[in-house]
């Protein structure tokens, strides 16, 4: 991504001069003068755009990874640099109404989120509408911008109409298409469908939320082939590739976990946190229980060792961490998300279903288990 405003990477108050006759300054105390009285504002400023221009260069990867935890640590990020601009600056609007875009399409299918005030608008209308402000910045992607607004027109329809909400489709299409003339095939065709109250009619099915998403991986592609040049980006790279950090890197790169795998790991991860805790204000020559067992040693248990103990047995029985707290039932809402987010990734695919759909502090474990409830009853 290029540099703000034209300002190359480096050169903030980069000149320098000498006064006259032999005595003129070292080159690294002119360039030290010249940075310190460049003003901090401005500076800040530069600052502000590259920082913005990586945020939005590692939200479309995660994005196009569909690595949520990670989707949603740079959305914030994003989130707080956009919200710090006092205007946008015209070299970065692609680059804002970008981040914007994939915020709102990431939680598209959670109608009880609203980015607008008014709350009529469902996400994915809020994300159309800066679809259309990045159409307006580029015009020689005519053919992937026409597919992606329809895309979104349709999932706006769908959405609602999974979750039962036939009138609120019905205005959300008096909406989407004000001229009567305008795409007027397609209103015709989503009038008509909103009529049947069937969300599973085949051009709802066809132009699916799947489908739509990977559009938007297309356009993020080509997106990040032009700004390929983002400073942050390269110095990072250089830094990595000058210190050998790749070993490093790899060693601490984040555990992959299977869809399907009963453990959750942020709670696994959260119990060796405890666990090391709790071992270091113990008593005694080994602290480690692991390394007491292995050493014929029996641990001093606390009460709060023996709870920890338990919860361990607990998963190795493949019952999920999570369960020891208590139960809370499960909403109207909550299954409805949960049976659109099967149809959406099918059975198994529960992280992907968490990660899309709107639940109250659930893990995909719990998703699970509450599907096997539902078939059991035949409501699957």
């Amino acid at each position: 991504m290029a540099a703000a405003a034209g300002v190359a990477p480096g050169a903030v108050g980069s000149s320098s001069s000498g006064s006259g006759g032999g005595g003129g300054s070292s080159s690294s105390s002119s360039s030290s003068s010249s940075v310190s009285s460049a003003p901090p504002a401005a500076v800040e400023a530069v600052a502000a755009e590259w920082m913005l221009e990586f945020a939005c260069s590692c939200l479309c990867r995660h994005f196009a990874e569909q690595s949520g935890a990670e989707f949603w640590r740079w959305r914030d990020v994003a989130r707080a640099l956009i919200n710090g601009l006092s205007q946008i600056p015209p070299h970065q609007k692609k680059t804002v109404y970008l981040c914007q875009l994939l915020i709102r399409t990431a939680q598209g299918k959670s109608l009880g989120l609203h980015f607008e005030n008014d709350q009529r608008f469902s996400p994915l209308e809020s994300a159309l509408s800066f679809w259309t402000l990045l159409e307006k910045e580029e015009i020689k992607l005519e053919k992937l911008h026409e597919d992606i607004r329809r895309l979104i027109q349709i999932q706006i329809v769908a959405v609602y109409m999974e979750n039962r909400y036939f009138k609120e489709a019905a205005e959300v299409l008096e909406r989407l298409f004000t001229d009567s003339e305008s795409d007027k095939p397609l209103r015709v065709k989503l009038a008509t469908i909103i009529k049947t109250k069937d969300p599973y009619v085949p051009l709802l099915q066809n132009f699916s939320y799947s489908l739509l998403i990977s559009k938007i991986k297309s356009y993020i592609e080509l997106f990040m082939k032009e700004n390929e040049t983002n400073f942050l980006i390269q110095e990072a790279t250089k830094q990595v590739a000058s210190k050998g950090l790749e070993a490093t890197a790899w060693q601490n790169r984040p555990l992959e976990v299977n869809e399907n795998d009963k453990s959750d790991l942020e709670t696994k991860q959260r119990l060796i946190k405890e666990e090391q805790c709790i071992t270091s204000q113990s008593s005694g020559d080994i602290k480690n229980p692991i390394l007491r067992r292995h050493l014929g040693q029996k641990p001093k248990e606390s009460r709060v060792l023996q709870s920890l103990n338990n919860m361990k047995n607990v998963e190795k029985n493949g019952v999920s961490l999570a369960c020891s707290r208590k139960r809370q039932r499960w909403t109207c809402q909550e299954d409805l998300e949960l049976k659109s987010g099967v149809r959406e990734f099918g059975v198994g695919n529960w992280a992907k279903i968490l990660a899309h759909g709107n639940f109250n502090n659930r893990t995909s474990v719990m998703l699970k288990d509450r599907w096997r409830t539902l078939s059991k009853i035949g409501q699957g």
